[in-house]
């Protein structure tokens, strides 16, 4: 059996050189020790194109993600220059559309989401879209000004979701490749409950159906999702929490089993995932188990694309640990294996 091979994106304060490879056996779980696969500035979100020929990063450079070509064993990512946009903070989420030719940034600092056509070097030329928010919600510290945390591509490219943490609304665009511009649909947006924070976004492999996390009030909601219109309807809502659980937790990445019917959600403060079954018949969350993930503050998670395995990665303890999934049930099955990186924030699945 080949390896899975994954590349870890990370906050470079702490000793952390930029991003990291390693490989997965899908045999035992084990990891291999990580290596540098390229020196950046906080390179804290990564996504790959859909050829596996380019990885983005996000990146503290005045350039809004920074550029990479990999190499045949995806071990080492060679840098392209990406033009200057000077941005004054880094975006904090990027994704590549479908057909590899638009970048799409979401920016949590400053407040905006934008589109940038690929050319075909792989380099991202300057937006051909930016969009600005304006508002504030009801949190007092975190709710003062716009929060775009993340930014998703629908499975059948037609449609791009923001998650506003700052707005407590999820945004739905109309994606342009050809000009690689981003048009609101109608309605723009739906609203989350007021000061849940919404961070990240998941559609199911039909996209039929997409899945939301709070980062603030530790909840995953399901909707129906029309791709025609990109429009989302709540369908249900759960928490990621256990009842009697009483302490500060912040909710953190959402991803959904490579055969639709699991639901899966970080929580760093308890430092655990839950896990969620997914009946399309009723559209309904069932609650399955909630893990510990063996480490503190699992800031983002991602599970293999055959779905037989998860990696989380631990902000607060620099490390990683794995997890065997079980495709008929989705419980998780922590295995010894483990890895040290300085303070990992993003895992990427590079298969």
């Amino acid at each position: 059996m080949s390896p899975h091979h994954l590349f870890i994106g990370t906050y470079t304060r702490s000793g952390s050189k930029g991003i990291y490879a390693l490989q997965l056996d899908p045999r035992t779980g084990q990891l291999s020790a990580p290596t540098v696969a390229a020196e950046a500035v906080g390179p804290t979100y990564l996504a790959l194109s859909p050829n596996h020929e380019f990885l983005y990063a996000v990146s503290g450079t005045e350039a809004m993600a920074a550029a990479f070509a990999l190499n045949a064993t995806r071990s080492h990512l060679s840098p392209l220059q990406a033009p200057s946009l000077a941005d004054r903070q880094a975006p904090s989420h990027l994704a590549v559309d479908h057909t590899g030719r638009v970048l799409l940034v979401a920016n949590y600092h400053e407040g905006y989401v934008a589109s940038l056509p690929i050319l075909a070097s792989g380099i991202p030329g300057a937006p051909a879209k930016t969009i600005r928010y304006r508002g504030s919600s009801v949190n007092p510290e975190r709710q003062t000004s716009p929060h775009p945390h993340s930014i998703t591509v629908s499975p059948d490219n037609a449609h791009v979701i923001v998650c506003d943490l700052g707005l407590d609304k999820i945004f739905s665009y109309r994606l342009d490749v050809e000009t690689a511009t981003l048009t609101p649909t109608e309605p723009a947006f739906i609203v989350s409950s007021p000061g849940s924070g919404p961070r990240h976004f998941a559609f199911s492999p039909n996209g039929r159906y997409a899945f939301m996390i709070t980062e603030m009030g530790a909840t995953i909601t399901a909707y129906r999702y029309d791709s025609a219109r990109g429009s989302l309807e709540v369908a249900d809502v759960k928490s990621t929490l256990p009842s009697d659980f009483r302490g500060e937790n912040k909710s953190a990445a959402i991803r959904v089993h490579p055969n639709g019917r699991f639901i899966y959600g970080s929580n760093r403060g308890p430092d655990n995932i839950a896990v969620f079954a997914f009946d399309e018949l009723d559209a309904k969350l069932k609650p399955v188990e909630i893990v510990p993930t063996g480490g503190q503050g699992p800031r983002d998670f991602a599970l293999s694309p055959d779905g037989g395995w998860l990696v989380a990665a631990h902000q607060d303890s620099n490390s990683l640990t794995t997890f065997q999934v079980d495709s008929k049930t989705g419980r998780l099955t922590r295995t010894p294996a483990a890895a040290q990186i300085s303070m990992p924030v993003c895992v990427l699945f590079a298969d």
